[in-house]
């Protein structure tokens, strides 16, 4: 279970997902890596189907409900409607720049005009202070802050005194809100990623204070400030990161560049609940713990910033260029339909 389901969840989940809406966006990255993460905060009110149906016939066979739904849903749609490359259907990314140039191939107009994002291997970047900035900001914010919260803070709920039902309640709450950040994470495309980062910090450190500051349950809004908060705050960083990390390094080799953050994440994320744990055992108390994460999300944003994502170099498109005559015959040259971009 502990080698086949995670191996599972990477092929066919973000690790994937990531580097796909990567491939088919090229303006626009941050709203459709928004869109795309969407997913990921609906899980967690999923969540509560998974626990409504262990009630009902127990946690083995739930299991095979859970098998059922991946083989009758998830399946069809990778077979039928995913194609990790526009080219697959004879198609360009969104805000291609040799379509929008009309002046050479994709390739070449990369070459020339925006190498961060066409000519990194794998290696290549692993070499560059840049890519590590990234991964630890990916370790420090979800890794280790983000599951750390998500793995204690039922037993914080309770400890408190609040219902476990309660407590499974502020955990959907979380993810609600995730979902609405990583739907307003396409804001990073018009303000920056780096102030979209910031923001996503501010409302997260904010929500632990709020989490700290509740002792008791006479004050039930603070869980409800806490689970919209980080919620939000979390939804808002995750694809941004992965946004950003597709502005430096984006290109062919862009898939294993995007697993790398999600590794990051893990070794955290095997490290942060039991530090958490550990914290508490020590100190009687999560505060420490809570603590901790709030300088690991300081931390986090100052490695992004020190990243600079913002300062890679990107096509720019303007609506002069996207409906350019010469553009599309260079497109249609190489076999693809061109996709006019909006204005």
């Amino acid at each position: 279970y502990g080698v086949l389901a995670p191996a599972g969840m990477a092929f066919c989940g973000w690790p994937l997902l990531a580097p796909a809406l990567s491939n088919w966006f090229v303006k626009r990255r941050g709203l459709a890596l928004g869109l795309g993460q969407m997913g990921a905060g609906m899980s967690f009110v999923y969540g509560i189907f998974a626990e409504f149906t262990i009630s009902q016939i127990g946690w083995r066979n739930a299991y095979f409900v859970l098998a059922a739904f991946l083989i009758l849903f998830l399946l069809p749609v990778f077979t039928l409607l995913f194609k990790y490359r526009p080219e697959e259907k004879g198609q360009t990314a969104y805000g291609n720049p040799a379509c929008l140039k009309g002046t050479g191939s994709v390739e070449e107009k990369g070459h020339q005009n925006n190498p961060s994002s066409q000519d990194w291997t794998f290696g290549a970047a692993m070499r560059t202070l840049r890519f590590w900035l990234m991964v630890l900001s990916m370790f420090l914010f979800w890794g280790i802050a983000a599951y750390l919260v998500l793995a204690h803070q039922v037993n914080f709920s309770v400890d408190v005194g609040y219902s476990s039902l309660f407590s499974a309640s502020v955990f959907a709450l979380f993810g609600i809100f995730m979902v609405a950040g990583q739907f307003s994470s396409s804001v990073s495309d018009w303000i920056g990623r780096e102030i979209t980062v910031t923001l996503a910090t501010i409302l997260s450190i904010g929500a632990l204070i709020a989490l700290i500051m509740a002792k008791d349950t006479s004050k039930p809004w603070l869980l409800y400030l806490y689970a919209s908060g980080f919620g939000y705050g979390a939804g808002l960083y995750s694809p941004t990161i992965f946004a950003g990390m597709a502005d430096i390094f984006h290109g062919k080799n862009f898939g294993p560049i995007a697993g790398s953050l999600l590794t990051g994440m893990g070794l955290g994320g095997a490290i942060g609940p039991w530090f958490g744990g550990y914290l508490y055992d020590i100190s009687g108390s999560y505060n420490s713990a809570f603590i901790f994460c709030m300088v690991c999300l300081f931390l986090a944003c100052v490695a992004f910033w020190m990243a600079a994502p913002g300062k890679a170099v990107r096509p720019a498109t303007t609506p002069n260029q996207a409906h350019s005559r010469a553009g599309n015959q260079s497109c249609h040259k190489r076999g693809h339909r061109f996709q006019k971009v909006s204005t």
